[in-house]
């Protein structure tokens, strides 16, 4: 038995492949039974074809998670894609699950638009994580061009690059890992209480001041990661950021604004006119059967997406891997987005002293472990040295010893050295 466990990645693949083809073989006879009893009507068709595209975008988002967690070899970077590859899983199981039980869908629905709050922090941190494995992002930054505000926010002052730029990208993105869940939960108790209005644009229901809010809170998010980006595009070349960057948006701002399209439709009557009734409560399923189908079809694309974006084969043959379960851990130990967002806080409670004194507040000296901003989960590192230059997808890595003995493979950032002679 202990020679099975150690040698887990040889059989997990088969033995979870096995598992989901039994589920299919019970769920799908199940469904199709069930729907014509129901006189196969366009809702259960719609559940048939939505439940298809969930069940091919699973076996290949689950498949890059389990591979991942196999040659977990870098869990500074690992820790990271793994929790933004659940995205697909559980926004097509949510969506699903909508259409197969659209009465309880605004509880799902609820965890679906936490867990987009959470991709988007999770993102973010992957790129800090990338970009600050030699603990010199600021100073790179500093020494770099000013990037200056975008449309339509180009009448703010620029933020200084170095510690500011930084500290204000990741905490306008954090601002929505709080908001989110808070409107999220002020929506469920409106609707509880009758008051959500959901696909109303009346200013006595509540549906329009969350769309607002989430709406300004999200632009704010993506607006500070694109802005991340421009400061740091060079230095993310290797790792080809394009891809990963469109898929994280492309999944979020198709969910977000497909609903408000789809709520606007509704009240402007083209979908009363498209089905041609004028019973309310029935064409607000509708439209809520129609976000939730389209959902499913986009999550199959966002998987093969993500199979090629966030791919585990940079991973392999780094160095020997951590045990599977400590990849599992990592993925659902939420520890340092709590720090995060009391750190966010308590920089949102001291942001009118800061300004007050200054942007002189941000430029502290260099290299001060009590000054420093905690840009990343402190890492128990020791000992920092060079080794021979090994693949990682086409760039160098640097050995990070840890205090348990485990080593980590750091990328190194390749421009550098000509950023500092510039």
């Amino acid at each position: 038995m202990a020679s099975i466990c150690r040698r887990w990645r040889l059989w997990i693949l088969p033995v979870l492949t096995c598992l989901y083809a039994l589920l299919i073989i019970i769920l799908v006879p199940i469904l199709l039974v069930n729907s014509i009893k129901n006189g196969f009507n366009k809702l259960d068709q719609g559940a048939l074809v939505g439940g298809a595209f969930v069940l091919l975008a699973l076996p290949i988002a689950f498949y890059e998670i389990v591979q991942h967690m196999i040659y977990y070899t870098q869990p500074r970077l690992q820790k990271y894609i793994i929790r933004i590859l659940w995205m697909v899983p559980i926004y097509a199981v949510n969506a699903w699950l909508g259409l197969v039980y659209p009465e309880g869908s605004i509880y799902v629905d609820s965890l679906r638009e936490c867990y987009e709050a959470y991709v988007i922090y999770n993102f973010m941190m992957y790129l800090l994580a990338y970009l600050d494995a030699d603990r010199q992002l600021e100073h790179r930054l500093e020494i770099s061009p000013q990037v200056h505000h975008m449309f339509p926010l180009c009448c703010l002052p620029d933020w200084e690059m170095g510690r500011e730029f930084v500290h204000m990208c990741k905490h306008g993105i954090l601002q929505y890992t709080a908001v989110r869940p808070i409107t999220t939960l002020i929506s469920f108790i409106c609707e509880l209480n009758g008051v959500y209005g959901e696909g109303e644009f009346t200013t006595d229901v509540a549906f329009p001041y969350m769309i607002a809010l989430n709406n300004l809170s999200q632009f704010v998010a993506m607006y500070c990661l694109v802005l991340f980006y421009r400061a740091n595009a060079e230095a993310l070349k290797p790792m080809n950021p394009f891809g990963k960057f469109l898929c994280i948006k492309a999944v979020v701002f198709f969910s977000f604004f497909q609903g408000v399209i789809i709520a606007l439709l509704v009240y402007f009557d083209v979908i009363s006119n498209i089905f041609d009734t004028k019973d309310i409560d029935y064409i607000r399923n509708i439209s809520s059967k129609l976000q939730d189908f389209l959902i499913c079809i986009e999550m199959f694309m966002a998987a093969v997406a993500h199979h090629y974006s966030f791919s585990y084969k940079p991973f392999v043959n780094l160095a020997q891997g951590q045990a599977w379960w400590d990849a599992f851990r990592a993925m659902w130990d939420v520890s340092d987005v709590h720090n995060d967002i009391k750190e966010h806080l308590g920089v949102v409670g001291s942001s009118l002293s800061r300004r007050i004194r200054g942007r002189s507040a941000y430029q502290q000296a260099w290299g001060s472990a009590t000054e420093r901003t905690s840009l990343l989960p402190e890492a128990s590192i020791t000992t920092a040295r060079s080794a021979p230059a090994c693949s990682f997808s086409g760039y160098n890595t640097t050995e990070i010893e840890q205090n348990d003995g485990s080593v980590d493979l750091i990328p190194d950032v390749q421009d550098t050295s000509n950023a500092i002679k510039t």
